[in-house]
């Protein structure tokens, strides 16, 4: 296996897309803008997915499936969001192909198989589900209807990349309903809440958490919480977001309930998300110049056991007591057992998928009653008792998980820049990049200002933002608290 990949430094784009091809997590597709999901990326999707869906699940919401299909009327009824997602529509017009008689085993669209109405493949639900809560809210007995569901959807992007941005991706979204706007913003905060106790918790993924711009609200969104990540090319990450919707959608698509008082409403909704995008996320967080770097929680194989120079019987004997134990702790374990590769090989396949802790078993170790263990985090090893080494991998483990977080928080604490004048605002955003701390006179002309001139933009105005006097950036207007700028994703 070809280890050399483009450093950071040289390219980080190509860095970026050297991980995705080498540590085997996906591949182009025949169709443009489309990836395929190797099974190695795959079970990374599923290692987020399951934590996911149990967080969703202790607070109360149930999955569902509704279809891939919107009809376009449907589409049209929220105008905002409509508008909002227009450019990036795939529609069907047609439900059949035919033989060409001129051009033999040519196919070609059947001019009589039209359909009666266009249909838009889902780029978001809320149209096919709001018109499907019409039929099931009636009265306030029927609410909060909490659903979530798993799905793909496709988004025409023009410029993609694996994982951030793709035509087609993986996602989850939430659509809750509810009778009144403050149970309904509960909701979208604790969604909030959600993702970035995964984020943090799980992808060791420091986030700030915020709300939107007008400007950069979803479309058809009242307000927007976002979890903003900062990756190690200095740029941000929209990492998750949770809408509050208001009534909207309930008036686009009529969908009232009966209240207490026996009084006609429109419901209260949300929507929240996030995406296959978390494994770009996982991989700019962490990841260095010998490949991928994966938080333990996430990780598909927690610790390789690689016996040296090969998998001889009395090696593999004790390589399956150690992954026993290990697995009745919750660890998952691979054994390698693959007599066709030297070791060196192997070592630097599984530093290149990022497998947390690497444990190598020779026969001299085995006649000292030690092992090998090193850690993909910091390079390091250390020689173990094998009396010890189930417990030492554990804790192992859990302080790798810790030192990735604490890693991610003093890279983005290094790249946070107070600045009050747009002359350091240009400067520190392109020698050094990151969270830009500033004043903003609230206005969307200055923000699409400061986008044209710089493509910076807003990422989020921060929940714990203080009250602060001051003045804004660009126009020197008033502001009474800092917003967080930084190019992005």
């Amino acid at each position: 296996m070809a280890k050399e990949i483009t450093s950071r430094e040289e390219n980080y784009s190509q860095w970026y897309n050297d991980i995705v091809k080498k540590a085997g997590l996906a591949d182009n597709s025949a169709v443009r803008g489309c990836m395929v999901i190797k099974p190695y990326g795959y079970a990374i999707w599923e290692k987020m997915r399951d934590q996911l869906d149990k967080m969703f699940k202790e607070t109360g919401h149930v999955n569902a499936y509704f279809p891939l299909f919107v009809p376009k009327s449907l589409f049209e009824a929220e105008e905002k969001n409509a508008e909002g997602f227009a450019k990036e529509c795939a529609v069907v017009t047609h439900y059949r192909l035919k033989n060409d008689p001129l051009q033999k085993g040519i196919l070609s669209v059947d001019p009589e198989a039209k359909l009666e109405e266009e249909l838009v493949v889902r780029p978001t639900s809320e149209a096919i589900i709001w018109n499907t809560y019409r039929d099931w809210i009636q009265s306030y007995r029927d609410l909060p209807i909490l659903i979530n569901q798993w799905a793909n959807v496709v988004r025409w992007e023009m410029r993609t990349r694996p994982f951030l941005r793709t035509a087609e991706f993986l996602w989850q979204e939430g659509h809750t309903a509810h009778a009144t706007k403050e149970e309904a913003i509960r909701e979208a905060r604790q969604m909030h809440d959600v993702y970035a106790e995964f984020a943090e918790q799980f992808m060791a993924m420091p986030v700030i958490k915020g709300f939107k711009t007008e400007n950069e609200r979803f479309a058809g969104a009242d307000d927007t919480f976002t979890i903003e990540a900062l990756m190690q090319d200095g740029k941000a990450l929209q990492a998750g977001t949770s809408h509050f919707l208001g009534q909207n959608f309930a008036k686009a698509f009529h969908v009232t309930f009966s209240n207490e008082k026996n009084e006609n409403e429109f419901v209260w909704a949300t929507s929240w998300g996030v995406s296959t995008r978390l494994i770009g996320g996982l991989i700019m967080t962490h990841s260095d110049d010998d490949g991928l770097v994966l938080p333990p929680r996430l990780a598909p194989i927690q610790v390789v056991i690689v016996p040296i120079p090969r998998p001889e019987p009395l090696l593999l004997e004790k390589a399956e007591q150690i992954r026993k134990a290990l697995q009745d702790q919750g660890i998952s374990v691979k054994i390698d057992v693959d007599d066709t590769k030297r070791p060196g090989f192997k070592f630097a396949e599984y530093e290149m998928k990022g497998v947390p802790v690497r444990l190598g078993l020779g026969m001299r170790d085995l006649e000292n009653n030690v092992i090998e263990v090193a850690r993909r985090d910091t390079r390091e090893k250390a020689s173990v008792s094998l009396d010890t080494v189930v417990s030492h991998v554990a804790d192992l483990l859990e302080e790798i998980q810790q030192n990735l977080f604490q890693r991610a928080i003093n890279f983005r604490n290094e790249h946070m820049t107070e600045v009050n004048d747009f002359a350091t605002f240009k400067e520190v955003l392109e020698s050094k990049g990151g969270f830009l701390s500033c004043h903003w006179d609230g206005t969307s002309e200055t923000e699409e200002k400061i986008k044209e001139e710089t493509k910076a933009t807003i990422r989020c105005i921060p929940i714990d933002a203080p009250e602060e006097a001051g003045v804004c950036v660009y126009s020197g207007r008033p502001s009474s608290r800092r917003v967080i700028f930084a190019k992005a994703y």
